[in-house]
């Protein structure tokens, strides 16, 4: 068996594998290279290899979430909200993130307002700029925003806000809650004076389908 080696290993002569009366077989050297690179990548990736993991997305700062992301983290809250006060989970879902750019704006991130809401004298407040649909026309205006403690403390303002209505009228928004679908319920917040954006209740509704965010009404 030993000699039959020896044999073999006599006859495999890198020398005859690599020169060719008297030349270096270029071509062949650098298929070898080639493969021994590819050989040692290989092993590098195995080495380093970690298994996936999935993120958590509550320990991920607010204005560093995918929209899949944020859905995912406010959906119990809203589905808490909705069991509480029968505000459909997908219409403050949708809301939050048409509002608060998907939690990246500043008055999101920064100051916990996920829904735009204004502040009244005695309330703790920051000055923004926002945009605001005036005479057929978009203009910039500076109003005072409310500040919350927490992203949480915002979706249960903006629910006593839905459910209560305003001074002037508790009733304002009282179709949001009673209305028979998404449409009626996003309807009801542009007749309400929610917003001045007349595309208002359409976009919530794309946002609504788009992501599917009727399941979490269920």
């Amino acid at each position: 068996m030993a000699k039959k080696r020896n044999k073999w290993i006599k006859k495999f002569n890198l020398k005859k594998v690599f020169v060719k009366k008297g030349r270096l077989q270029v071509g062949r050297v650098l298929i070898v290279l080639c493969l021994l690179l590819l050989g040692v990548s290989r092993v590098s990736d195995l080495l380093h290899y970690q298994p996936s993991q999935s993120v958590d997305v509550s320990k991920l700062p607010m204005n560093k979430l995918t929209k899949q992301q944020f859905i995912q983290r406010i959906a119990p809250e809203a589905q808490d909200i909705q069991t509480q006060t029968g505000i459909r989970a997908s219409i403050s879902i949708a809301q939050a993130g048409l509002e608060s750019d998907w939690g990246k704006s500043t008055l999101a991130y920064k100051y916990n307002n996920f829904f735009g809401v204004k502040a009244s004298s005695g309330m703790q407040s920051v000055d923004l700029s926002t945009s605001e649909y005036i005479d057929n026309k978009w203009v910039q205006v500076k109003a005072p925003f409310r500040v919350y403690s927490s992203w949480q403390a915002s979706m249960e303002d903006h629910a006593d806000l839905l459910l209560k209505g305003t001074t002037d009228n508790p009733n304002r928004y009282a179709r949001v809650v009673s209305g028979s679908n998404v449409e009626e319920s996003a309807q009801a917040l542009v007749d309400g004076g929610y917003a001045t954006d007349p595309d208002y209740a359409v976009k919530l509704i794309d946002i609504i389908k788009t992501y599917n965010l009727t399941q979490y009404d269920h």
